[in-house]
């Protein structure tokens, strides 16, 4: 009896075990359910958190740029008042020790020992580019590790594969998008950052380059952590039909196509051999990863779509701003005189449809439908006249066009022969009646002038072949500023390498106006260096103020002369060949213990 009962009781709890054994593998079913949609929202909430990162970070940047250029345009403001009726000014001879030593090693350093802007050349037609700065390069290490460790860091990889790939997707792919927006905004030539920080267009250049190649890892690393997770799950069968069937995949994977083709095209060597090529393509492949990046992401319903609608904007009103700056600029376009001149190059004087409030260091694009139907270039102002009407053009202003029609403005390059538009356009100057033609043109503008030499006592401007067109207006700025007292430039010295003296030509109308200003001989000299003078009695001086030698100037001796009789702080600024900038700039580093002196360059990367 007792036995009976006893297998009734084992077969009941058998009973009771197997209808608890159901709910209990459905209660560890939702416990790990909801496990991973915890695992899930904590991901992404760390990947909101390195998306506000990236912000905060660039946000910070630009404010202690801010920060930096209101403090050094207020000290060389207060040096331009306290030197305005002091011809000595020997307090800002003397150089700060801790702000040379930052000159010296960080802010004017290049990597190594020199080289800088001198580009690596294989041969004429290939270049593949040139070095940066330390400070430049410590910004791309520090940015660039920072991505690599947003990408990586709090993810559990511990987890297994498919889930620690799934987060690492979504995080590259989160700051892949977050990234585009600087990477547009460096892109623009009307980036309103250029002006508020100080940071020149050819800086924000190379920063555009290298963003761009973060987006493109950041994109491959989306895209291969999402294969790997894909292929684990169902190898290439899978990722095969992911790409065919998905529209979402789809878009995505023509998205990191183009990134990678643009990655390829935009190396240097392509870009400057094919320049003009590379900036159409350039343009039609971005418009491409927008178009399949926005299906991606709206077929995704991910937030970030609203960044994508951002770099649209921001594209877009860019792009408008320059067709409304040559519009009003030019109207339905301004007269622009082409002469030959010798030594391979042309003078453009642009007749400009409304007047220019020109300043010392801008340039302009160029656009000439005659020459090149659709191509712009940048060259830098090397004149800026404004005059009235004639006599018997002048009547009563019966309102504000007629005003504007009686203020004419004409602005003048000078265009070296090169390659493509500029070898087209001296070519067709050369063949025409007299080496001269007219023809349509627009002028964009103007761009730059970032840096004004006002507040220096002493400034020596090196250039070197067609780079004189940078320094010639602010020799004539700083002689006027001289005669009526304006600035604080007491010395002015002019350095010109030159390969014949036949192109002094080039600027000889603009030369002889700034030697007959007003005080021009008490403030200003010029040296001009012939490097390949065909024979002595080519080089002859013509006044103690206008002297002309033989060879290459030697760069160290010419500032050390200047050094020893130095009023005020020294700006020097160079425009030229990549080896002479390099040559000045270390000139500039290697005395900044002996002296208050500032080193400007101006260059344009492409």
């Amino acid at each position: 009896m007792a036995s009976s009962r006893f297998l009734g009781v084992l077969a009941i709890a058998k009973l009771v075990s197997a209808q608890a054994a159901p709910a209990q593998s459905s209660t560890a079913a939702t416990a790990a359910k909801a496990a991973a949609a915890a695992l899930a929202a904590n991901a992404q909430v760390l990947n909101q958190e390195f998306y506000n990162y990236i912000f905060i970070i660039l946000a910070s940047l630009i404010a202690a740029l801010l920060v930096w250029r209101v403090g050094t345009e207020s000290v060389k403001y207060v040096r331009t008042l306290s030197s305005m009726n002091n011809d000595t000014q020997r307090y800002f001879v003397k150089p700060s020790e801790t702000f040379s030593w930052f000159k010296k090693n960080v802010l004017y350093a290049p990597i190594f020992r020199k080289r800088h802007n001198r580009e690596f050349q294989l041969s004429s037609a290939i270049n593949v580019g040139t070095l940066p700065t330390r400070l430049q390069l410590l910004f791309l290490i520090s940015y660039f590790g920072t991505n690599i460790a947003f990408c990586v860091v709090s993810i559990d990889w511990s987890a297994p594969l498919t889930t620690a790939m799934k987060e690492l997707r979504n995080r590259t792919g989160i700051l892949a998008v977050v990234n585009m927006v600087p990477l547009f905004i460096m892109a623009g030539r009307n980036n309103l950052l250029i002006n508020w920080i100080g940071l020149s267009f050819d800086n924000f250049n190379l920063l555009h380059r290298w963003f761009g190649r973060i987006v493109v890892l950041e994109s491959l690393a989306h895209t291969i952590a999402w294969g790997i997770s894909t292929f684990s799950t169902g190898g290439w069968a899978a990722i095969k039909k992911a790409i065919t069937t998905d529209p979402m995949i789809m878009y995505g994977f023509i998205a990191v196509v183009t990134l990678v083709a643009i990655a390829i095209q935009a190396n240097s060597i392509l870009r400057h051999a094919f320049y003009e090529s590379f900036k159409y393509m350039h343009i039609a492949l971005v418009i491409l990863i927008i178009i399949a990046l926005y299906y991606h992401l709206s077929l995704a319903s991910l937030p970030q779509i609203s960044l994508i609608f951002g770099v649209i904007v921001l594209w877009v009103l860019e792009r408008l701003t320059r067709i409304v700056k040559v519009i009003y600029r030019n109207n339905a376009g301004s007269k622009a005189l082409v002469e030959a001149l010798p030594g391979n190059a042309c003078r453009v004087t642009i007749d400009m449809a409304r007047p220019w409030t020109f300043r010392t260091g801008q340039h302009a694009y160029i656009y000439m439908p005659a020459i090149g139907l659709f191509t712009s270039h940048p060259f830098s102002v090397a004149w800026s006249e404004e005059s009235g009407l004639s006599e018997d053009e002048k009547q009563l202003p019966m309102n504000r066009q007629d005003i504007l029609a009686m203020q004419k403005t004409s602005v003048s390059f000078i265009i070296r022969e090169r390659t493509g538009f500029t070898k087209k356009l001296f070519k067709k100057a050369e063949a025409s009646p007299d080496g001269k033609f007219v023809t349509n043109c627009f002028a964009e503008g103007p761009y730059g002038g970032l840096h004004k030499m006002h507040s220096y006592g002493t400034v020596m401007l090196f250039a070197g072949g067609v780079g004189i067109t940078h320094q010639v207006p602010i020799v004539r700025d700083l002689v006027r500023g001289y005669a009526n007292g304006t600035v604080a430039a007491r010395r002015i010295v002019l350095v010109w390498i030159i390969q014949s003296p036949e192109h002094l030509e080039w600027i000889r109308p603009w030369m002889t106006s700034i030697l007959a200003m007003d005080k021009r001989r008490e403030c200003l000299r010029i040296m001009l260096f012939v490097s390949r003078p065909r024979s002595t009695k080519e080089i002859h001086s013509p006044s103690a103020t206008v002297q002309m030698f033989p060879g290459r100037p030697n760069i160290e001796t010419l500032i050390d002369l200047e050094i020893e009789g130095q009023v005020g702080a020294l700006g020097v600024s160079v425009c030229g060949s990549g080896a002479l900038s390099d040559d000045v700039r270390r000139a500039c580093r290697t005395r900044q213990n002996s002296s208050n002196l500032d080193f400007v360059e101006e260059a344009f990367s492409w």
